[in-house]
This record gives C-alpha cells, structure tokens and sequence, in this order.
C-alpha cells in the first residue's frame, strides 16, 4: 500500500483509539490518531492522504457537524463513521452528509478492515484519476489553438479533409497537425487519442459543475 495512504482516527475515547491503532498495525495500515474533530481540522493542512474512521458522537465537534465543515472545505477524502447500534440512523443521515460507510459498535475486526481497505482503494483510484486528469489537461493546453482546432474535428470524427475544408487549409497541412497532436498528447493511435480528449472534457465538467 503506498505510503502516502493513511487511516486516519478520529475518536474522543482512547481505548478505542488504541485498539484500531493496534488492529490497523496489525493489518500493515499506516494509522494517525487524533483525539477530536477539531484536532483533525488543525493538523488537516499537514496530513497524509487516506481516509477518515471518525466516531458519529464526540464531546464538542460530532461527527455531523465534522462531515458538514469537511464538505464546506471540499474535503474529499472517504469518511467511515463509526456508531451504535441505537445511532443507526444517524449514521444512515451522515452517509447523506458524504460519508462513504459505517460499522456499529462493537464491530467485527475483519468486516472494519474491509470497509477501510475498500476505502483506501478508492481513495486510491480517485487520486490515480485526479493525476491523469491534471496530465492530459496539461497536454491539452499545450496544443497550439490550430492544433486544438484539428483536434476538434478529430474527435467530432471528421475525416482529414472534411476538417481541412472547415479550416480553409489543406489536408496536407491537417496531417501535420494532427500529427503534431499525436506527438503532444502522447497517444498511440487515433482512438486513443480520442478517449484522452473525451475523459479530459468529462473531468473539466465535472470540476465546472462542482
């Protein structure tokens, strides 16, 4: 598991602290403790990626009102709450708020350690995602706006000399641009250089409507 993922507990009890401490060591999952929300909230800016195991009741800050300040900071990491049997549907109410899952107390070892590796893997993916996004961003506004424009057609799935017609330029010249974007976007082939276009579109949409 990268050392970059990280469990992250947040519990007002200690014994309960100590004890996924333990469990998650046990497991080779790297833990950070925090004794409250708040504490969370202040060493936030410094932390490791991962994901959240927080308790849904906490002296001060509980784990509702901590769901709602993570999602007023676009905080995007998963968040498992951890409850008891009564607080069930408080913790159906904060898997609304954003959390990801709960297990109720006294939770079965095997069945949390699956709920945070579950965690931790999409955590994972999000952030694999996140980087390829950002990468074909970058590749894409590398392109000259000619060359975006030859892009444009490409994936719209118009042939060379319809794009060559549309631009008032010849299909000599669109073979060179289009194999100027080749180049730049590092794709191997045309289908593959169309994926990239459409999945950097849908990751731009996707930020614009967030």
């Amino acid at each position: 598991m990268p050392n970059e993922i990280i469990v992250h507990v947040v519990d007002d009890d200690l014994a309960v602290r100590q004890s996924l401490a333990f469990l998650l060591a046990s497991d080779g999952i790297p833990v950070c403790l925090h004794e409250s929300a708040l504490s969370f909230l202040d060493a936030m800016p410094d932390a490791a990626a991962g994901c959240i195991v927080t308790d849904v009741r906490m002296p001060g800050m509980d784990g509702m009102e901590f769901l709602r300040r993570l999602n007023a900071l676009n905080f995007a990491w998963p968040v498992i709450v951890m409850t008891g049997h009564a607080d069930v549907p408080l913790a159906v109410e904060a898997m609304k708020e954003g959390a990801v899952d709960f297990v109720e107390k006294p939770f079965d070892d095997e069945l949390l350690l699956t709920t945070i590796r579950r965690a931790l893997a999409s955590q994972a993916e999000t952030a694999a995602a996140s980087h390829q996004a950002g990468e074909l961003r970058a590749r894409l506004d590398a392109l000259s706006e000619r060359e975006a424009q030859v892009l444009a057609g490409l994936v719209a799935g118009k042939a060379n000399k319809v794009i060559a017609f549309d631009l008032g330029i010849s299909p000599r010249t669109v073979e060179i641009y289009r194999a100027n974007v080749m180049t730049k976007m590092q794709a191997g082939s045309l289908s593959e250089l169309v994926r990239m276009s459409l999945q950097a579109q849908a990751a731009q949409g996707q930020r614009n409507a967030g």
